[in-house]
């Protein structure tokens, strides 16, 4: 996204396009790798360095709250940020932690029911298994006795 895009994009939100703000988009709209807060700080501080630790964090929060960034929870580790443009659901690997983008589809929204008061703004995926890498690393035993399983499983 070239910089004109990014401060439209930014007003385009009600967002004032300060250098900080501006920064933390750019950095964010360059990667595919889902950085981390204290990542984009580093990041960020490394071209200028007049960025606080709680200006950037002040800044994710606000491109969060404006839907130019979406932060991806992560059970027991540190939240992750994605500025990608498209939808899109993740696959979050269970034992090298990294997160993959997965082509959107439309996922059912709950019964009315189960809601209750609440109101529902979106509902996204997030998967959780071994990643392409992680999985071709899995010791031949652990599959085995997993196909073993399997297969009793289906006897029943």
């Amino acid at each position: 996204m070239n910089p004109d895009a990014i401060k439209r994009s930014l007003a385009g939100s009600g967002l004032r396009s300060t250098p900080q703000r501006y920064a933390v988009m750019a950095f964010l709209m360059k990667q595919t790798s889902h950085p981390t807060a204290a990542e984009i700080f580093e990041a960020v501080n490394r071209v200028d360095p007049r960025s606080s630790r709680a200006t950037i964090y002040n800044n994710l929060r606000d491109l969060v709250q404006a839907g130019l960034v979406r932060e991806v929870a992560m059970e027991g580790r540190a939240a992750r940020f994605d500025a990608t443009g498209t939808r899109h659901h993740h696959f979050i690997c269970d034992r090298c932690g990294k997160i993959e983008d997965m082509d959107w589809y439309a996922v059912p929204r709950p019964a009315a029911a189960s809601l209750g008061k609440r109101v529902l703004r979106e509902c996204e995926l997030i998967c959780r298994g071994l990643c392409t890498q992680c999985a071709s690393r899995r010791a031949p035993t652990q599959d085995s006795g997993l196909k073993e399983r399997i297969n009793t499983w289906k006897k029943k």
